[in-house]
């Protein structure tokens, strides 16, 4: 059944799938297996079904086309606008006195982490093999799409956010649903869906922002040193995450633009060297990435395939309509909440654009999937469900023998952008889950306290146990975030547009201040 295709594959989106790192589970462990998978399944199950009549994960379509129904309502603004965005990433625009808790790229950064994760490393390799280097082509038009619905919730986040006395602010999808559906004569419903986002928010930051991802970095760091039992790394991993998150916003911040650059100048220039070194194979890997977006190039399913595992890849990576980034961007010092929607833009263009498509290029380029000599066509392999690979391996290993094929020691440089990429993951949406946390049950220290050890204690168990049907049931509930966010931002998008024409204008006219 395709579903259980889809399951298969989200399960290696943000790392290779969970059983690659611990056994099948017996005894208690299965027993609660068991038990998740039959209460939730059914949530997993319509979550990522397919739309009627077709083989394209509903929930995919529902992202797909609110960012072209954006992009287009706001005139292609990720393109006539990205310029501005870099000025206002490197501070240009910025009034020290604004009030908020961190820079634009301090913000661009926490959210980069958040997005920037192991399915640029492994889920890219399942799209890949999926739906051959075609993928690729349409991963790229999906991000850039994608941008558009950044740019709608990041602006929001910012205008509806809450400002406190301390200098702290609170903001992200549960604040302008709530308010802004109000602004809109529809306030019970704008509350009820702040309400649902907050639950799933919580749901998903446990799961498939935290346990998932303690869970994949043990996974990685075993295959290295030898097998040793996950809740050692669970503890190490909680004890770095915690000293942290207890710092509030500002720390995290501080460790993110540190930690964002570095993962992404290591991961994307060990990607350019090995492509510096197939120097001849550049111009093929490109044919072959636009052949195949419109052929298939003997991988099943054609064009359609390759634009179904294009435009999932580019979904699941950038979350651009799922809403979590707009709690990170709410946080920037600006007193123009359109400002922000233009930095945020920049972040589906990083996450997707670039990172993804080096993974796909180094694929592609190291000859890792199989190709039939005699037609020129890719082998599929009919069993597996996917092209035929060299040491038939697929997700994260895949991605690793690419890197491996080059320089035998790049896989240890791949290992540490795993585990680089999972703390950064898991501080981000540390932030998001508390922020939704501290909406339904209250601002306070104590409020905070609780769900910070709380999430820290999810980090030794996701590291330490088989997830299985949990990891299922959270990445549903982060993908369920986008259900809701996105009927609300149809209904705020005029909003927006208000935003942005004045502050054009008064950009225009020299009445807004240029610091630098």
């Amino acid at each position: 059944m395709f579903n259980k295709t889809v399951l298969l594959a989200l399960a290696t989106l943000f790392a290779a799938p969970a059983a690659n790192a611990q056994e099948t589970p017996n005894g208690i462990d299965a027993a609660i297996n068991e038990m998740v998978g039959a209460a939730t399944g059914p949530f997993v199950n319509f979550i990522f079904s397919p739309f009627p009549g077709t083989s394209f994960p509903w929930i995919v379509l529902w992202l797909v086309i609110a960012a072209t129904v954006f992009t287009v309502y706001f005139a292609f603004v990720q393109f006539r606008s990205f310029p501005h965005s870099i000025a206002l990433v490197t501070g240009k625009y910025s009034d020290p006195d604004d009030a908020g808790e961190v820079s634009h790229f301090q913000a661009l950064a926490t959210a980069l982490s958040g997005t920037v994760g192991l399915g640029n490393i492994a889920g890219v390799a399942v799209a890949v093999s999926i739906g051959g280097p075609g993928a690729t082509f349409w991963m790229i038009l999906a991000g850039l799409m994608g941008m558009a619905s950044k740019f709608t919730e990041c602006t929001l986040g910012v205008k509806y956010r809450n400002e406190y006395p301390n200098g702290s602010v609170s903001g992200g999808p549960m604040y302008y649903l709530s308010k802004g559906m109000e602004e809109r004569g529809f306030a019970g419903l704008g509350k009820f869906l702040a309400i649902l986002f907050s639950i799933f928010c919580v749901l998903g930051a446990l799961g498939g922002g935290n346990m998932f991802q303690a869970n994949q970095a043990h996974a990685q760091i075993s295959n290295i040193v030898g097998d040793y039992p996950g809740w050692i790394t669970g503890i190490i991993f909680a004890a770095i995450v915690f000293a942290v998150i207890i710092g509030g916003l500002k720390s995290i911040a501080q460790v993110t633009e540190k930690v964002v650059p570095f993962m992404g100048v290591l991961y994307v220039g060990t990607a350019l060297i090995i492509i510096a070194m197939n120097y001849d194979q550049i111009g093929w890997a490109f044919g072959q990435i636009f052949a195949g977006a419109f052929t298939g190039l003997g991988v099943a399913g054609g064009l359609v395939g390759a634009l179904i595992q294009g435009f999932k890849r580019a979904a699941f990576s950038n979350e651009a309509g799922v809403g979590s980034a707009a709690i990170a961007h709410s946080a920037v010092r600006t007193k123009e909440p359109i400002t922000e929607g233009y930095v945020s833009l920049l972040e589906p263009f990083i996450d997707t654009v670039v990172i993804c498509t080096m993974t796909a290029l180094v694929i592609v380029i190291t000859g890792v999937l199989q190709i039939d000599p005699q037609t020129g066509l890719y082998i599929w392999d009919a069993e597996a469900g996917r092209v035929a690979t060299e040491g038939n391996v697929s997700g994260v290993a895949l991605t690793s023998a690419a890197f491996g094929s080059a320089l035998s020691f790049f896989p240890y440089v791949l290992a540490l952008a795993v585990i680089l990429f999972a703390f950064s993951t898991m501080i981000s949406w540390s932030y998001y889950g508390l922020k939704a946390w501290t909406y339904m049950f209250g601002e306070g220290k104590a409020q905070e306290l609780s769900f910070k050890i709380l999430f820290c204690i999810f980090v030794v168990i996701g590291a330490a146990m088989n997830l299985g049907p949990v990891i299922d049931f959270s990445d549903a509930a982060i993908f369920a975030m986008a259900l809701v966010n996105i009927f609300g931002l149809y209904f705020l998008m005029p909003i927006v547009k208000a935003e942005m024409l004045s502050y054009q204008a008064r950009l225009k006219s020299g009445e807004i201040k240029r610091y630098a």
